[in-house]
């Protein structure tokens, strides 16, 4: 094989293993409930499976899986919502028995450099209230966001003169 083509097969091989990655992996508290979010970087369209477990007393947990079984304590509790790059885990009535390190695990089909895993410690007196117009910034373009503001904008003009 020419050495030319076998370097560009590597870096083919090598660009579309590395399918996704996670970038953040974020906890606050939405009235009484626990939401984790986990943004990650696609480079695919393959399909995406994710695991959110939580390790404390030195055992792993699994509150919501599609490629596990969750377990029983969390599967009336739990549920995720998947948007654009965001899985988003949601724990309803979020005490302190269910602080721990908790983990989002990504894996896209086809992707051959393994699982993405990403853990947050989470403790119920240090977790922030989520905001949700901060959940719009961080989804929304800032281009957007400039533009939904225009007539606010505007209107405020007329109100001073």
């Amino acid at each position: 094989m020419n050495p030319t083509v076998g370097i560009a097969v590597i870096l083919t091989v090598l660009q579309a293993a590395h399918c996704q990655m996670i970038r953040d992996l974020s906890a606050c508290l939405l009235g009484q409930n626990l939401r984790v979010d986990c943004r990650y970087e696609n480079k695919t369209n393959n399909p995406l499976t994710y695991e959110f477990s939580i390790t404390k007393d030195n055992r792993k947990h699994v509150i919501h899986s599609t490629f596990g079984v969750a377990e029983n304590v969390y599967r009336s509790r739990s549920n995720v919502t998947m948007h654009k790059n965001l899985v988003c885990l949601h724990l309803q009535s979020f005490t302190t028995s269910d602080e721990g390190v908790y983990m989002c695990e990504l894996r896209a089909t086809n992707d051959y450099t393994g699982n993405q895993i990403r853990n947050i410690t989470v403790i119920k007196d240090k977790l922030e209230k989520c905001a949700g117009f901060s959940l719009l910034i961080q989804n929304t373009s800032w281009l957007l966001l400039l533009l939904l503001s225009l007539p606010l904008l505007q209107a405020v003009d007329f109100v001073s003169l």
